[in-house]
């Protein structure tokens, strides 16, 4: 009994000094009251299972020193830091301090991102089956690439820099109502003249008797001889009818000179379109020829009366006007204005047309006696692009092809002449032109060009007419 309690008593003596022992080498956790002259402490197999490697990753990091940014360093059965003091000469910079918090880490392997469905332009992202317009062409996103239309666009905006930069004593400009359409969408709505018929070009030329050429006058304007009985360009816009507008605007500036101003109207050329009925050509090209001839056998009434339509396309070119004969040649409007605006319906009515000389002088007497004409020419593409100064064709590397030279054909009227210096610093000719284009384009409508060397076929058809007046017309 005695021998059983003793060895209890030693067991318990042992004990004891052995967690005397365990305390005295220092253990503890880690805490503020630690320095880092300590360096061995006792680890704990389970959590060298658990935060093997994460030390920083698994505490945070610190700036300067910071003698409470320590953790356990299992591993060693030590203490280390994570605040930039511990990087010196005797470094206890946790294993991961250079990695985590210098974000030294091993960057990710590289994927390359799997490409969105659709199409990207000027870092612009469209889906699949966008349709986006570059000026005349269409370009579809398919298959995440852009599959694009080759049409031959109107404008080139290369030409125009190329004409602007040269000495050719013009300029040229971009205009919107030109930009998207194609080259052959240019020549084919936007003149509108049928090449002149054999008759046409068959026809004798008849010259002025006076006044000699050394009184021509070196500038000439009508609109300044004749204020108020000249009339200013009108816009046809995307009806190709050139041939309907020249052929009203001449006429009634005519017969306005030639009744001494008492019928001053601008003539319909809405008239013409939708009323000229051989061919039924309207907005799709028609021929002088036959214009005069509806001028002479029909007549037309006021622009006033009969203006432009809006949208040429839902008209259906129906006739809104018709007239009958008194049986002495001159006829009179059986139906009103369609339009609610004027009341006066009016017939106005011209004599045969006939050929002017092509000589440069012989059209300028002409035009100085008897008021503005007609001139048939052939259009470029760099023409759409005038702006101001004498038109001169400036080829360009692009030259319109061959299908296209039926289409260039174009009517206009001719005002007036003058001298300037032009390209190169020369005195140059030309002619003062009134086109249908609108007065947005050119020099608010009209254009000059060269004269005397028939730039553009500008001199080769020249076409005039007397007003058909009765007695009872006369002034």
């Amino acid at each position: 009994m005695w021998t059983e309690y003793k060895i209890l008593i030693f067991f318990s003596l042992t004990t004891d000094i052995c967690t005397e022992t365990h305390f005295s080498q220092g253990e503890a956790e880690p805490g503020p009251r630690f320095t880092r002259n300590h360096t061995i402490f006792e680890g704990s197999r389970h959590k060298r299972a658990i935060f093997q490697g994460e030390y920083c990753r698994r505490f945070g990091c610190c700036e300067a020193r910071d003698d409470t940014c320590v953790t356990q360093f299992y591993e060693a059965n030590a203490l280390c830091y994570c605040d930039s003091f511990c990087e010196r000469d005797t470094s206890d910079c946790c294993p991961d301090y250079k990695s985590f918090c210098h974000e030294e880490k091993e960057e990710p392997p590289f994927q390359q991102p799997s490409d969105p469905e659709g199409c990207f332009r000027d870092s612009q992202h469209y889906e699949e089956g966008s349709v986006v317009k570059e000026n005349c062409n269409s370009c579809t996103c398919s298959g995440q690439q852009w599959k694009c239309s080759q049409h031959v666009c109107l404008v080139h905006p290369e030409l125009i820099d190329h004409i602007n930069k040269g000495d050719y004593g013009w300029t040229a400009q971009n205009y919107s109502q030109f930009w998207g359409m194609t080259l052959e969408e240019g020549f084919k709505f936007r003149l509108g003249t049928l090449p002149p018929s054999p008759m046409l070009l068959s026809m004798n030329e008849m010259t002025a008797s006076f006044p000699p050429r050394a009184d021509l006058p070196e500038i000439f304007i009508a609109s300044y001889k004749w204020p108020g009985w000249t009339h200013g360009p009108l816009d046809q816009k995307n009806c190709a009818a050139s041939w309907a507008f020249s052929t009203a605007s001449v006429a009634a500036d005519r017969i306005a000179i030639q009744s001494k101003g008492r019928y001053t109207a601008n003539l319909s050329p809405q008239n013409l379109i939708s009323c000229c009925a051989k061919n039924r050509h309207g907005c799709n090209s028609g021929s002088i020829d036959r214009a005069w001839w509806f001028l002479r056998k029909r007549g037309l009434v006021s622009h006033a009366c009969y203006p432009l339509f809006k949208d040429q396309n839902t008209t259906n070119n129906i006739c809104a006007m018709a007239s009958r004969s008194d049986g002495r040649g001159k006829r009179h409007a059986t139906k009103p204005c369609p339009n609610s605006f004027e009341k006066s319906n009016r017939i106005y009515q011209c004599s045969p047309p006939y050929r002017v000389s092509s000589n440069e002088t012989e059209i300028m007497r002409e035009i100085i006696q008897n008021g503005p004409v007609q001139a048939i020419m052939q259009v470029h593409e760099d023409f759409f692009y005038y702006k101001t100064g004498i038109y001169r064709h400036v080829v360009s590397t692009n030259e319109e092809p061959e299908k296209y030279k039926k289409l260039r054909t174009h009517a206009v009227k001719l005002t007036g002449w003058g001298t300037l210096r032009g390209a190169r610093g020369k005195k140059e000719k030309f002619w003062i032109a009134a086109n249908s284009w609108g007065k947005s384009w050119g020099e608010n409508g009209y254009f000059r060009i060269l004269r005397g060397v028939n730039e553009s076929d500008i001199e080769k058809l020249i076409i005039a007419a007397w007003g058909q007046l009765t007695s009872s017309d006369d002034p």
